[in-house]
């Protein structure tokens, strides 16, 4: 018997593996819209080709398969409901105006606000903006995605953002 204990096997954390779940999320949208593909086939594509490799330290790796697959379904289900959200925060932006990669942050991060009450707005928030600086440098686009998930937050989410009572 040797000193050390026994090993443990690795076990991904859920946070990580939804974490990487929602990036593919984002790709995969993105994806469907540039190669006019159905979801059915970016899931296929995603859990046979991409998940369980290890592309430069890319989180995809770990995802969340099951996450991922009904996130996907539940923004293509609600896209309509989705953009049409998402369209009274833009102002006097037109939301198919917006850069591909940016309408499938948006969508995503909305689903998840619109139909995941059991997940935390502002773990929603947060998630969304580390995504989306995967694919975007700190700056204009950042902030203004942080402002659309944002005001989307402390509208669907008010209970959330309501000033503690008492103290």
């Amino acid at each position: 018997m040797s000193g050390r204990p026994p090993r443990r096997p690795k076990r991904r954390s859920e946070g990580r593996s939804r974490s990487a779940s929602r990036l593919a999320v984002v790709q995969a949208l993105y994806q469907m819209e540039l190669a006019d593909q159905d979801s059915e086939t970016a899931l296929r594509e995603f859990i046979d080709h991409r998940f369980g490799e290890e592309i430069d330290g890319d989180q995809v790796a770990e995802a969340d398969e099951k996450y991922f697959a009904e996130l996907i379904r539940g923004v293509v289900e609600q896209q309509v409901e989705i953009d049409n959200a998402l369209a009274g925060y833009l102002k006097e932006w037109k939301f198919d105006r917006l850069d591909a990669t940016m309408r499938a942050v948006l969508r995503a991060a909305a689903f998840e606000l619109i139909a995941r009450p059991a997940v935390p707005g502002r773990v929603i928030v947060h998630e969304y903006l580390n995504v989306a600086t995967a694919f975007f440098e700190e700056g204009e686009e950042i902030a203004f995605m942080s402002g659309v998930i944002n005001r989307m937050a402390r509208e669907r989410r008010p209970e959330e953002h309501a000033p503690a009572s008492g103290a």
